[in-house]
């Protein structure tokens, strides 16, 4: 017996590890760790997330398979049709059934790195194709390829992250526009538009959510894991085109959205206020931490308008700097990749996380 060739030498996705195993490791006590390495929100869900956890009234019976309360409760917050919304087990498992539809073995993806990792996993994971179309060195979309790309392998979807991770760029709204306009279902991946600068109170201003409804090739994706602080309980959802909605009914599983998640995120929803304030703190010290991170000689921050900063490294081996810093329990992430081997990324965390990695860094410098 063997698995099918194709995973022969399948590329792992290569996630974060968990807290107490990284505790464990560096022999410092978790609340000692400064972890910046993963996009999480450092100030937590909303208190109203703990009540509605402790009060969980049937843990013991299947949830709801549609996820009806969460849906409807989303479509209040983000103006898109309940009937087009659809709850997952975080974004990702919504990437994975969406291209588990639409592909056919050796069907082609566009993909834009340096992006978000699991748009190649789930591709070839499905039996489809990857196409690469390597951003331009300020992070920006090279138009003119992904035109061509288009036109050549005639691409079935195309993952776009606004912002995007990891560097924090959002392309100008022209330019969604003539990805739009081509004749490919165009996937907006939402993960972090509540933390864009000119985006509203939570990214209303910039989301294309509300388009859905109205559109045969677009979807759009979201998660409760950054804004709302719910990381480690994995609840997203994403609006997806009418025609796609009753196969999606049909392949989705049942109950991927269990009834502890659920319930944190409608008490997220229900206390949204209290998030936004957390998220304004987050983009208040990005512009303090950008700052700060200027003035350290081997780093070049990338402006960014996610909860997280990229840095160019420079006279001195990234991941050797990633590894300096681990020792002194400070996380950054680092990319073994071509495109990102000069970097690390920092999260966005409480100025107490910042001040802990500007000394660091000082040190070291």
């Amino acid at each position: 017996m063997k698995v099918a060739a194709r995973f022969q030498n399948f590329p792992p996705y290569t996630p974060i590890e968990p807290f107490e195993v990284l505790s464990k490791r560096l022999g410092v006590p978790a609340e000692k760790i400064v972890k910046v390495d993963a996009n999480e929100n450092s100030y937590g869900p909303s208190p109203k997330v703990a009540e509605a956890l402790s009060q969980l009234a049937f843990p013991h019976i299947y949830p709801d398979p549609e996820s009806r309360a969460l849906r409807e409760a989303l479509a209040g917050f983000t103006g898109a049709p309940m009937e087009n919304l659809i709850a997952g087990a975080g974004a990702d498992e919504l990437i994975d059934l969406l291209l588990r539809l639409v592909l056919e073995p050796g069907d082609t993806v566009l993909n834009f790195p340096p992006t978000f990792g699991m748009y190649p996993f789930d591709t070839l994971l499905n039996a489809g194709q990857v196409i690469e179309i390597p951003r331009q060195p300020d992070f920006s979309l090279d138009m003119p390829a992904i035109l061509n790309a288009v036109e050549k392998h005639r691409p079935k979807i195309l993952f776009l992250t606004t912002p995007n991770n990891p560097d924090g760029s959002f392309p100008k709204p022209e330019v969604i526009d003539q990805l739009l306009d081509l004749p490919v279902l165009v996937v907006i991946d939402e993960a972090y538009i509540e933390f864009t600068e000119t985006g509203g109170v939570l990214g209303e201003k910039l989301s294309r959510i509300r388009q859905v409804a109205e559109r045969e090739n677009l979807i759009v994706l979201r998660t409760f894991s950054k804004w709302a602080g719910l990381a480690g309980l994995r609840v997203g959802y994403g609006a997806f085109p009418n025609w796609m909605l009753p196969a999606i009914w049909t392949a989705k599983q049942p109950y991927n959205v269990n009834v502890a998640a659920s319930a944190a995120a409608l008490a997220s929803l229900a206390d949204v206020n209290y998030l936004a304030e957390n998220v304004v703190r987050i983009r208040e010290e990005r512009t303090r931490l950008f700052k700060a991170l200027q003035t350290i000689p081997f780093l070049t921050p990338y402006p960014s308008q996610a909860n997280f900063i990229l840095c160019g490294v420079q006279g001195r081996n990234a991941a050797e700097l990633k590894t300096l810093l681990a020792s002194q329990a400070i996380l950054v992430r680092y990319y073994n990749s071509a495109l990102l081997k000069d970097t690390i990324r920092i999260s966005v965390g409480r100025p107490s996380d910042s001040d802990a990695v500007i000394a660091a860094l000082k040190k070291i410098a």
